[in-house]
């Protein structure tokens, strides 16, 4: 087996449609396909994410996930853009809290963690090169 990338990763939110505005209109993706599946009361939407895609649930009463960060699981979920600083910026200026940018101590890139509606935690990781336009 050769696996070629990731193709996408799912999120389940509690509310669908802050969650389609953060992602949609606060993060930009764009959207594949929305579709309502009424045998599950759930709507499943497709969004384009660079090269790979999100897709976004919603269940009536899903359950909390685990609070702790080092919990069993997904950790976290990251997005590679250019510049972490500006976009960072861009986040915070549509009322995003967003953490301080750091730098990765193995790669020396720098990168950040924010959250969405459903406190799910995020990263920004930069990929352009290192001290390529710093």
């Amino acid at each position: 087996m050769h696996v070629k990338q990731i193709h996408h990763a799912t999120i389940i939110c509690s509310d669908y449609e802050v969650s389609k505005h953060f992602y949609v209109h606060i993060l930009g993706f764009s959207i594949i396909a929305e579709n309502y599946r009424e045998e599950r009361g759930s709507y499943k939407l497709d969004l384009l994410a660079g090269e790979s895609q999100l897709e976004l649930f919603s269940f009536p009463s899903p359950p909390e996930r685990p609070d702790a960060p080092e919990a069993r699981g997904l950790r976290h979920l990251a997005f590679a853009v250019e510049d972490v600083q500006h976009s960072k910026q861009e986040l915070e200026e549509k009322g995003v809290s967003v953490e301080e940018v750091r730098i990765d101590p193995y790669t020396g890139r720098r990168f950040t963690f924010f959250k969405d509606p459903d406190q799910l935690p995020l990263e920004l990781y930069e990929t352009r090169e290192v001290g390529v336009g710093r």
